[in-house]
């Protein structure tokens, strides 16, 4: 499977508008009608239905100057047993000067004996915001699956105004459980997200996005410097987690 999707956004005439639009093999883009100024939407969907080995996935998000653009997936992505080799997730961001885009996709869930290899990589202006999550799922509790062969690989490296920010990189390779168990790893999580935020006014929302965390069923930390906003989040199960996301990022998005 092969899929790939780009996506800018300018602004223009006191409105965001769409400017380039390309979609080939798998991946779709959609684009909900929103109010007059409202910062446009791009939901991304991959018509193929998940994601096994030798699958690439490529989505490019642009938004110019002063504009505002918020992207999100339709379902949740799923990486199944793979026959062999990886499946490959890319995704490139770029935020010009003055400009928003916030990357919230559904979560990932990973299936046993699934292989798959993730990579962001963000260029944000000075003066522009940048709102990233993502979700990872170690199979569906409800089905009481259980995940002991996997191959996990995520890499983020985001840059404003051409510095390294934030460079983050995990492996979990072979026994989730196993790996997840230790106090230092999950306790026990069944599930894991990572949430940034890059704002010149980050430092501001450090304590509102604490706050926000404050749910049962997960444990989260938020660090923020120089402008960057960093929630790491795990739970058992992914209810309690997507609870959690959907109250941090309402309190970045304002």
């Amino acid at each position: 499977m092969r899929g790939e999707a780009h996506v800018s956004v300018r602004r223009a005439d006191g409105a965001n508008r769409l400017v380039r639009l390309r979609q080939a093999g798998s991946a779709k883009v959609r684009l909900p009608r929103v109010e007059a100024g409202a910062p446009l939407e791009a939901i991304v969907l991959n018509t193929a239905g998940g994601l096994t080995g030798g699958d690439r996935l490529k989505t490019t998000v642009e938004v110019g100057a002063g504009a505002a653009l918020m992207a999100s997936s339709q379902a949740a992505e799923r990486a199944y047993r793979s026959p062999g080799g990886e499946a490959e997730v890319e995704t490139s961001l770029s935020v010009a000067e003055g400009g928003r885009l916030d990357w919230i996709p559904q979560e990932t869930i990973l299936f046993e004996g699934s292989r798959l290899r993730r990579r962001l990589t963000a260029d944000v202006a000075s003066g522009s915001v940048l709102l990233a999550a993502e979700a990872i799922v170690l199979g569906r509790t409800a089905m009481g699956e259980t995940l002991h062969d996997i191959g996990f690989t995520d890499v983020w490296r985001i840059r404003r105004g051409g510095r390294l920010v934030f460079a983050d990189g995990s492996r979990l390779i072979g026994d989730a459980v196993a790996a997840m168990a230790g106090g230092a790893t999950g306790n026990g999580a069944r599930c894991f997200a990572t949430v940034v935020l890059v704002d010149p006014s980050a430092d501001a929302a450090l304590e509102a996005a604490r706050a926000a965390l404050v749910i049962d069923g997960v444990e989260a930390g938020t660090s923020v410097w120089n402008g960057v906003l960093v929630a790491r989040i795990v739970a058992a199960d992914s209810q309690p987690l997507r609870a959690a996301m959907a109250a941090l990022i309402e309190c970045l998005r304002g």
